[in-house]
């Protein structure tokens, strides 16, 4: 009898979020006024258009409102794939986004961390990441273990995924933020990650099953990136684009912002020098830079053991055939190795990442390979 009635109260808040006209701000001032959820869709329009931010037409979108069966179909979804939806009453919801103005009613999740870790940053940059870039994350990624830090960023190409495998390579806990829903993985590409990442941190998304990962998702995610953590890294940044929104996302919310110095005529570099140069980012070199300004350093763990170079490195068949390629052809496109190897574009994927955890390759720009 417990299950339905938690179940009736799920339907209630995911179909709050599908009402017409209704964003996070006002369901937040709805659920205030009528005293809980199911109350917004019980209460009478002539009391609903007195609540500041509604009036007369999103009043009767409310009462008018044909929401129950998606949100039961949504149900099945949560269901079947043990997704946790987290709504912002919830005790689990991020306590740090839930103080954010402007913070999502309800966010589905799928992973093991916890979202209200006592230490989160969160690592964004280009898409485009040169090595530099790249070996800078995997280097501060590292460092940071050994401040029990769990790292936030949004699957994407570039400095994103390059801050997950450097997290799960180092036994840290990451969360990617997506900006669409749980039943895809955008870029389909980062599927074998987002796999190990739902074992060692999780994905998080405020969008239902179905959303397709359209262009204006990525800024909504962005702020979901930002309020969830202490504070964010920004690695490589062109002066526009989605890691500069987050920044500035960060900045509104009174986060921290550290950035990477570049070389001046580095386009990528661009975003990062001008947070510096006009004070909206402090310029960092290491991640104990970081802890400095972030006062965790005097928290450090001293009991964390060397990590010791692995000498004799096992590999089964699929990765010894993927190794010895890349070892022959040197740095390796993605389309040579698929067209070489007569195995599965999923299984080719998740044999790289492999190797690439056990430090046998480095991926490049250009999706390309080479042994390390």
């Amino acid at each position: 009898m417990q299950q339905v009635v938690v179940d009736e109260e799920l339907k209630w808040r995911i179909a709050l979020t599908l009402l017409e006209g209704v964003g996070s701000v006002t369901a937040r001032n709805l659920v205030g006024y009528c005293g809980s959820v199911e109350g917004v869709f019980k209460e009478k329009k002539k009391n609903l258009e007195k609540i500041p931010g509604i009036g007369p037409a999103t009043a009767e979108k409310i009462i008018s409102h044909n929401t129950f069966e998606r949100a039961e179909k949504e149900l099945v979804f949560i269901e079947r794939y043990e997704i946790k939806p987290l709504f912002y009453l919830d005790k689990e919801y991020p306590s740090r986004l839930k103080n954010c103005s402007d913070a999502p009613v309800l966010l589905y999740y799928k992973g093991t961390a916890n979202l209200n870790h006592h230490r989160m940053i969160a690592i964004v940059g280009t898409r485009n990441a040169s090595d530099y870039g790249k070996q800078m994350t995997e280097k501060i990624t590292e460092d940071l273990k050994a401040y029990d830090i769990i790292i936030v960023s949004g699957l994407a190409y570039g400095i994103d995924i390059a801050a997950h495998k450097a997290s799960i390579k180092n036994e840290m806990p990451t969360i990617g933020v997506l900006g669409h829903g749980l039943d895809r993985i955008y870029p389909a590409l980062h599927k074998p990650v987002a796999e190990k990442m739902m074992e060692q941190g999780g994905l998080l998304t405020e969008f239902m099953t179905g959303t397709n990962p359209d262009k204006e998702n990525f800024p909504q995610r962005n702020r979901i990136v930002a309020g969830m953590c202490d504070a964010v890294l920004v690695i490589e940044a062109a002066k526009s684009g989605g890691a500069l929104i987050t920044a500035e996302i960060a900045n509104s919310y009174n986060r921290d912002v550290f950035a990477i110095p570049g070389r001046t005529n580095d386009t990528y570099s661009a975003g990062c020098n001008y947070f510096i140069k006009t004070n909206k980012a402090a310029l960092v070199e290491s991640a104990d830079d970081i802890a400095g300004m972030m006062q965790w350093n005097l928290e450090k763990r001293e009991t964390e053991k060397p990590r010791q170079r692995q000498l004799f490195i096992e590999l089964n068949e699929e990765e010894k055939q993927l190794a010895n390629l890349i070892e022959q052809n040197g740095k390796t496109h993605i389309d040579l190795i698929t067209s070489s190897l007569p195995l599965p574009v999923s299984k080719i994927s998740a044999t790289l990442l492999s190797l690439e955890f056990k430090g046998v390759i480095k991926s490049l720009p250009g999706k390309m390979y080479q042994g390390v």
